[in-house]
């Protein structure tokens, strides 16, 4: 699969070396995480619709604007019931909190009683067709703050995926994706953040991946990667345009490929393993649920039908077996 990813060219020679960002700075992040939740929601529409038996009639995003007491507040945009995606959650987020919870302040103790700005966009897609993986984005900005100050902050984010009935092309293609739009930022950066999301999206109760990774970044500024606020906001918008570059072509090549009651079984089995570890080990369920979070949006990841079974195992030499076996292992994509 060809990759065009022209809107993550990044002349990083004409940057300007800003590394306090003014509210000016904060607010020109949440454009473009306002735009980019809207194109998100009008690409995976776009995929119901053209996967959709009825021309005249599909499932779409439904809005829900919501208000924190604390301040701020969001949009959450949910697709239910799809033929091409069974749940969609695409949502957008910039809240205030006045008291730092754990989660934050166990790794940042220098922001405990400080308060705090937290914008983002995070998204998980559980597709109907089990040939069509689940994927997980996010990118996002913390800024705490005191009066007479310099504000602390930092941008996180990345994405990965979770397939159930993997190709190998498609996993050569998301990792080349991810490649591509690290590559103006620096020669280590994809190999340090697809080994960072490989550690990070473990679920060690099991020793098993939750998927075959991609990026994951967390803790980015001046201070941690020399980079200034500009260079830092720009790679969020790479990695929240390379989302689209990544799964839309996976999509495109894998939503009417036929599948078996055995099939699909499998896929809800194996989405009782991301329900676990979104509710065991994700950073961000623990901060939402410690920062007296919005509950819906919190809990939106979750798969609509998920399954357990007890001491379940596939036949060897079975797809069901190679996906533990072979894809989710740590592995160069891009060697293969």
């Amino acid at each position: 699969m060809s990759i065009t990813n022209t809107n993550n060219e990044t002349d990083l020679s004409t940057v300007a070396s800003v590394t306090t960002p003014t509210n000016n700075d904060i607010m020109r992040v949440r454009e473009f995480l306002v735009d980019l939740q809207a194109r998100i929601c009008e690409s995976l529409e776009a995929q119901e619709r053209d996967g959709s038996t009825n021309d005249n009639e599909y499932a779409t995003f439904v809005p829900d604007d919501w208000e924190r007491p604390e301040g701020g507040g969001g949009r959450s945009c949910v697709l239910a019931d799809g033929e091409v995606i069974e749940k969609a959650g695409v949502m957008f987020s910039h809240i205030h909190v006045h008291n730092l919870p754990a989660s934050a302040t166990a790794r940042h103790p220098d922001i405990a009683g400080r308060k705090a700005q937290a914008m983002g966009v995070s998204l998980v897609v559980h597709p109907r067709n089990p040939n069509v993986p689940t994927s997980h984005a996010n990118v996002r900005l913390f800024v705490a703050e005191a009066e007479g100050e310099a504000p602390i902050w930092w941008f996180g984010g990345g994405f990965d995926l979770t397939p159930f009935y993997p190709v190998l092309a498609d996993c050569v293609h998301w990792h080349q994706v991810c490649h591509d739009l690290c590559a103006p930022f620096g020669d280590n950066i994809y190999a340090d953040f697809k080994q960072w999301c490989d550690e990070y999206f473990h679920l060690r109760h099991r020793d098993e991946q939750r998927g075959i990774g991609g990026l994951f970044y967390d803790d980015v500024s001046t201070e941690s990667r020399g980079w200034d606020f500009e260079t830092c906001f720009n790679f969020m918008k790479a990695v929240g345009n390379g989302y689209l570059d990544g799964i839309m072509p996976i999509f495109e090549q894998r939503k009417n490929t036929p599948y078996t009651e055995t099939q699909r079984e499998f896929q809800l089995y194996r989405r009782g393993r991301y329900v676990e570890y979104n509710l065991v080990y994700d950073r961000g369920t623990l901060f939402g649920l410690q920062s007296n979070g919005r509950i819906e949006s919190i809990l939106v990841s979750m798969p609509p039908l998920a399954s357990w079974h007890y001491r379940f195992e596939p036949a060897e030499g079975t797809p069901e077996f190679e996906l533990t076996d072979y894809y989710l292992k740590p592995r160069d994509w891009l060697a293969l």
